[in-house]
């Protein structure tokens, strides 16, 4: 399968990577790629996560942050949101109905 990251999804990682880096020096970098390595693995396994809100919901395997994607018929996993698990599920819901 391919893969195809909406910018919702690049705004996100790009926020969470400022904010790891604010952590500590080399964190946000780490981060970066981690969170790529596991949306990476979705070009093989897009579409067996369990569903949440009408996305398919991918767990990062280092960080408490999540990938929600959708697979198209043709064979595009489509990156939507990578959100922060730490917040209100509220929140995660109103993210993903954007």
């Amino acid at each position: 399968m391919r893969l195809k990251i909406l910018f919702s999804a690049m705004n996100d990682l790009y926020e969470a990577r400022l904010f790891y880096e604010r952590q500590g020096e080399g964190l946000g970098d780490y981060f970066f790629d981690s969170i790529f390595s596991d949306i990476d693995s979705l070009a093989l396994y897009g579409g067996i996560h369990p569903t949440f809100y009408g996305y398919h919901r991918m767990l990062s395997k280092r960080f408490p942050y999540a990938a929600y994607y959708t697979v198209q018929e043709i064979e595009i996993v489509v990156v939507h949101r990578v959100l922060d698990l730490r917040q209100q599920p509220k929140k995660i819901q109103r993210a993903l109905q954007v």
